[in-house]
């Protein structure tokens, strides 16, 4: 709850989760906003949607129930993919029934509509219930500003596994976990700490309703056009504090004073943005502004009560405003006369006594004090009471200073318990209206996202895209947001990108490392996702067939905490890809096979392109980027393959990347030329490009023999190169026939037809 150790535009959520055979049902709940989600997972693939989940909300803290906690593989790799901590609940605290709660909350849709708890929703309530019921034993304080708490359904929004948070950097980069170089950190224009908060919730669940996602381009649009109207409201929302997470507080009973007045300083503003918003035409702004609350019953509140610059502390009092409580303004004249008691007392000692330097002092330790320097003692007369002895001076009491002490020091201290008191009714009463305050502060979330978006798409040159259900991913000279970015202006270069479901499917890329095939097969699916939020993007042209899924297989790490090597690491994320992806979703695939032999690794490659272009198993638009220039074969096999790489230029023995996706295929990948830029030693590379000269040499000799025994395979039999005469002709090599026996040659003979089985 203490925001000053919280991360300003980030959620801070707290996760339990209900097992309940192979079933789940998750709540997140974020205490300083308010924000409560719960859901469940009754699909195919049920752990691998925990995690998923998981990932989305990056929770600080899970709690589960006894079986889910004794499912000690789950726990296992839920603690080493995110080391978060994790607690046991006793079971009786997952309650199926949330009337049995004093707590009177209720669970609803996206859409706000009252949801029949009855019906298929246990998983969620006694999800619900456990959090809840660990939050009061927990934090000791009011929940009733948990009144809502919204259930969601994973297929209402696009389905993003770790794998593709982790890789696209959305929102934080793979390296250092930091938000500098990702997608959130390139659209983050937000002046409010809660629109920042939005927008991450946004990247993190992408739309797949096309009527939501236009309505939000709709508006973005409006912003970017209408200069004026986009920087009235930007320089109004920067004098908005965190309503948010100030609702928070107030609920909680922790809001001090200058809570209140940040409260108060944010309402003054929403009158003013209320009238901002008169006359926009696009339907979401026209809603924002019909649904904003201007609170200025809150704002009077305030402003008629609490003082302009309080103390921290609500129990020191000066924090109520003269005029707003008539004992606490009597009580408060008391005090100042009585401290003008004390100067009459201390001008009339100094005269009766002739001690020019008698002063009338105070701490709270001694109360007050009549103070004589020791020069001065001979002149102390006999009614002074001796109170305290320092080095240098006396301090004594009279019986008048006494009396005068008791009615200012029981002023004071009325006071201020007065003020304390007064304090807690105003937030009290403003606690009572605290669900017009979340609901203003979510409609000042969502305008501040809109008019961040706005500001870039204007800033970096976005265009709006066209987002429908077509099934066509089309873009016309894309760029990556992000590295596009970090370039010095212009130098990106763009490229055009084609996928649909029938003719286009499936890209296979060629190309050297380092031209841009990882570039390019992340920009299309950061522009998609982009698109998907809402977000115009960066491109001339934009078609978006809405997608329900974006899988990534890109890059390269051992899991060694797991026992997983990097080809097992790579193998398990094709799995899940191949189970789960459908003919509506983006798979980017960077590398297949390259962990294991290239014989292996190009069977595998060959079969995933075959199964993932095949409409009646997947069908799923896909980027494949691969080094087996071998697969290009497969434009002239199968039906929606198309060829693409990346255009290189021949300097003499130097190479160019041009960074541009023209068709066709290459068979360069260039590897030697790459290892000299990396400035690997020359002798090495010289080396290097003799070897595979050699190699080239042999390999045009085997696909020679090759040719010839292709004419003999029956017709249909797919049959690319003939790795099995390849490899006899490499064993041929090594034999030296000067020293070969009749025996050892007729060996070599049954084992080379062997070989041909």
């Amino acid at each position: 709850m203490e925001s000053n150790l919280l991360e300003e535009k980030k959620n801070n959520y707290i996760m339990s989760i209900y097992k309940n055979g192979i079933y789940y049902g998750i709540s997140v709940c974020d205490l300083t906003t308010g924000d409560f989600k719960t859901t469940q997972i009754k699909e195919q693939n049920n752990f691998a949607s925990l995690m998923d989940e998981i990932s989305r909300y990056s929770p600080a803290e899970i709690v589960v129930n006894e079986m889910m906690y004794n499912s000690l593989e789950e726990i296992s790799k839920i603690r080493e993919r995110f080391s978060i901590y994790i607690s046991m609940l006793e079971e009786q605290n997952f309650d199926s029934n949330y009337e049995n709660f004093d707590i009177k909350y209720e669970i609803v849709d996206e859409n706000e509509q009252k949801i029949d708890t009855t019906k298929d929703s246990l998983l969620c309530v006694t999800a619900s219930n456990g959090l809840i019921s660990y939050l009061r034993q927990t934090q000791k304080s009011n929940l009733d500003y948990i009144h809502k708490i919204t259930l969601y359904s994973l297929t209402h929004y696009m389905n993003l596994d770790i794998n593709a948070r982790r890789n696209l950097e959305i929102t934080e980069k793979l390296r250092d976990k930091s938000k500098k170089g990702t997608l959130l950190w390139v659209l983050d224009k937000t002046s409010t700490s809660m629109g920042g908060r939005l927008l991450r919730r946004w990247l993190n669940d992408p739309l797949i309703d096309v009527f939501r996602i236009n309505e939000r381009l709709e508006a973005v649009k409006e912003l970017k056009e209408d200069i004026i109207l986009r920087g009235d409201i930007v320089d109004s929302l920067k004098k908005v504090y965190d309503i948010e997470r100030l609702a928070g507080k107030i609920s909680y009973g922790s809001a001090n004073a200058r809570d209140l007045i940040s409260l108060k300083n944010s309402a003054k503003q929403l009158p003013d943005i209320k009238q901002i918003l008169e006359g926009v035409k696009s339907p979401l702004l026209n809603n924002l502004y019909k649904d904003l609350d201007t609170l200025e019953d809150i704002y009077k509140t305030i402003e008629e009560s609490i003082t302009d610059d309080p103390p921290i502390s609500v129990k020191e009092g000066e924090i109520i405003k003269k005029g707003f409580n008539e004992e606490i303004d009597h009580l408060k004249e008391a005090t100042v006369n009585g401290k003008n008691w004390v100067l009459d007392i201390e001008t009339k000692e100094r005269e009766q006594t002739g001690i020019k330097g008698l002063k009338v002092g105070f701490n709270k330790v001694f109360g007050y004090f009549i103070e004589v320097t020791k020069s001065n003692l001979s002149l102390v007369p006999e009614r002074y009471i001796r109170k305290q002895t320092l080095a240098n001076c006396e301090r004594y009491v009279t019986e008048e200073l006494k009396k005068v002490e008791n009615e200012i020091l029981g002023a004071e201290e009325k006071v201020v318990n007065l003020e304390y008191e007064a304090f807690c009714t105003i937030r009290d009463e403003i606690e009572s209206q605290i669900t017009r305050v979340q609901k203003t502060a979510s409609i000042v979330s969502v305008l501040d996202v809109l008019a961040s978006l706005a500001t870039v798409a204007y800033e970096m040159n976005y265009t709006m895209p066209i987002v429908d259900n077509s099934g066509m991913i089309d873009i016309k000279e894309g760029r990556h947001p992000v590295i596009e970015k970090i370039l010095p202006s212009g130098s990106f270069v763009e490229n055009d990108t084609y996928l649909d479901k029938d003719t286009n499917r499936l890209a296979i890329i060629t190309g050297p490392n380092m031209a841009g095939k990882s570039t390019y097969m992340r920009q299309v699916a950061l522009i998609t996702l982009m698109a998907q939020i809402g977000s115009f993007v960066p491109a001339s042209y934009a078609r978006i067939g809405v997608v329900d899924k974006i899988y990534t297989r890109v890059g390269a790490s051992d899991d060694l905490s797991m026992g997983q090597s990097t080809f097992m690491v790579e193998m398990m994320e094709v799995a899940s890809i191949l189970k789960e992806a459908t003919s509506n979703s983006l798979v980017i695939l960077d590398e297949i096979g390259r962990g294991t032999s290239t014989y292996d690794g190009l069977s595998i490659a060959w079969a995933v392109a075959e199964y993932i272009c095949d409409k009646e198993k997947c069908g799923a638009k896909t980027l494949f980027a691969t080094h087996y220039h071998e697969l290009t074969s497969l434009e002239e096999k199968l039906e929606g393959v198309k060829n693409y790489s990346i255009a290189v230029k021949e300097k003499g023995e130097d190479i160019v990347f041009l960074r541009k996706i023209v068709s066709g295929g290459t068979d360069e990948s260039y590897g030697v030329h790459v290892a000299k830029l990396a400035g690997v030693p020359q002798v090495v590379t010289k080396r290097a490009n003799e070897i595979l000269k050699s190699l080239e040499r042999k390999s045009i000799l085997g696909n020679k023999a090759a040719e010839k025994e292709n004419k003999k395979v029956a017709e249909g039999q797919l049959d690319l190169y003939n790795y099995k005469l390849a490899e006899i002709a490499h064993e041929l090599d090594k034999v030296d026939l000067n020293e070969l026996t009749p025996i050892d040659a007729l060996n070599t003979l049954v084992n080379m037809k062997e070989k041909m089985k």
